[in-house]
């Protein structure tokens, strides 16, 4: 389960140990690979199946790990999409996590510059 996730540089740490303990609560054994660009908070947050479980059924429950790293991720002024941009992966979750207004400052922006939607077509921006 991949995350490309940030939260301020001054929070990483207790944003680690929060989302440690939230996670291992509900995925017992469950193997994480954390690397990133610290300097601008920026993580590759990654979750990997126990090292006993070979793996099936641990990825069907990456939507519910999405909301704990997610739900963390906000709770200390972080986005849960950062250098790779939204995508089509996690397009679905804007709403959740961005302000209405933000939301449709991209449309009006998108709108603005691509009347037609010829430029990137079905895409956020």
């Amino acid at each position: 389960m991949k995350h490309d996730i940030s939260v301020p540089v001054s929070r990483i740490p207790a944003f680690l140990a929060r989302a440690r303990e939230a996670l291992d609560a509900q995925f017992p054994g469950v193997r994480y690979v954390v690397f990133g660009h610290l300097g601008d908070g920026n993580l590759h947050y990654n979750l990997s199946a126990p090292i006993r479980s070979p793996g099936v059924g641990f990825i069907e429950q990456t939507p519910r790990a999405n909301a704990i790293v997610y739900d963390l991720v906000a709770e200390f002024g972080g986005s849960f999409s950062a250098e790779h941009g939204i995508g089509q992966m996690k397009r679905g979750e804007l709403g959740r996590y961005r302000p209405a207004i933000e939301l449709e400052l991209m449309r009006r922006i998108k709108r603005a510059l691509d009347p037609e939607g010829r430029l990137n077509p079905g895409k956020v921006v």
